[in-house]
């Protein structure tokens, strides 16, 4: 199947990948073929992409079935997760982060990066999203470093509470439209302590996740907050989450920006190298996640336009694409294969 921007979809294409809503339910199931109408309606609750069924990328699978069950539970369990945390249920707490845990034990045996991180976000569900999507970035991002499973599991556990302090922040300010003022920023920083104080509440959370949600907007070279703790001060987990928050954040359209195009949020993180980020660890984020998901367009400095069907480990920016169309009349073509890796000559222009 393909990604495709949701102004590129034609009436009466399949879609190939469902659609959840904020508390995890279908919202437009896989296999659909899609009107006019939906197309409209997908536009107006913020969907720009969709995967669309192809039979010449058949091979494309980018979606771990198992694992979207997973994320599913996981996001209707959120707000028990949430609701828990606030009434210190250290009992029901614990039943609903063994969601986590299960989500994070699937990754640690068979999770496929590839099929794991990207998904379709519609502007209600942000943030069970953005958590969870931390999370499981978080998770293979822990994995590659060679964390063992015990922490990984309480990585993963912090990068979906690691937000939780906004819930302490009026809503006016989360969703303000245009520039914070000074007093407003402030107030949106205060959410790493105002976690902290929610979860040294519940006995059952560990010092470990705590640090996560405390730290995670700390800066290697001191320079963030709400402590202004350097390198070696700040927490390992936290660190991790840092760098996956970030780039999901500004790889996600918010009522205040639009999102990043791949490559300059993948290049946000390499250059925050030893600046924001631990240096050993943007290493392992590059060998660890591509920038463009499989199915997807691009358009390369020759001219041709194809479908990213495979992955380079290492080399985030240079896939392997399949061309289905002439560059100049757009006719379908016996297709054919580009490896990026084995033609420096060639780059990547944009995403189309």
């Amino acid at each position: 199947m393909r990604l495709e921007f949701i102004n590129r979809v034609r009436e009466n294409e399949i879609l190939g990948k469902s659609i959840l809503t904020s508390d995890g339910k279908i919202l437009l199931k896989a296999g659909v073929r899609l009107s006019s109408n939906y197309i409209k309606k997908l536009r107006e609750i913020g969907v720009f992409y969709v995967y669309i069924e192809d039979s010449r990328l058949d091979d494309i699978l980018p979606e771990d079935e198992q694992l979207v069950e997973l994320k599913q539970f996981t996001m209707k369990s959120m707000s028990e997760i949430v609701k828990n945390i606030h009434s210190c249920n250290g009992k029901e707490l614990k039943q609903t982060l063994g969601v986590v845990e299960n989500l994070v034990q699937y990754i640690i045996e068979m999770g496929d990066v590839n099929k794991s991180i990207y998904d379709i976000k519609t502007y209600d569900n942000y943030t069970y999203v953005h958590s969870l999507d931390t999370c499981i970035m978080s998770s293979f991002l822990g994995l590659s470093s060679g964390f063992k499973e015990k922490e990984i599991k309480e990585l993963g556990i912090g990068a979906v509470l690691h937000d939780i302090g906004k819930t302490k922040i009026p809503i006016s300010i989360l969703n303000k439209q245009g520039k914070l003022t000074q007093e407003e920023f402030d107030e949106i920083k205060k959410h790493t302590l105002y976690g902290g104080e929610i979860l040294r509440k519940n006995y059952s959370i560990s010092f470990d996740i705590i640090n996560i949600v405390e730290q995670h907007h700390e800066r290697v070279d001191g320079r963030g907050y709400p402590y202004g703790l350097e390198d070696n001060n700040i927490s390992k987990f936290a660190k991790i989450v840092c760098i996956c928050d970030v780039f999901d954040a500004v790889s996600n359209d918010r009522c205040y920006r639009k999102k990043f195009n791949p490559n300059d949020a993948y290049e946000l993180i390499l250059a925050g190298s030893g600046v924001c980020f631990d240096e050993s660890l943007v290493m392992k984020f590059k060998d660890t996640f591509a920038i463009y998901p499989l199915g997807s367009c691009i358009r390369l400095s020759s001219g041709e336009e194809g479908y990213v069907v495979r992955q380079n480990k290492g080399f985030p920016d240079r896939p392997i694409i399949r061309v289905l169309y002439d560059s100049i009349t757009n006719a379908p073509v016996p297709f054919y294969e580009i490896d990026l890796l084995k033609n420096p000559s060639m780059a990547v222009v944009s995403l189309v």
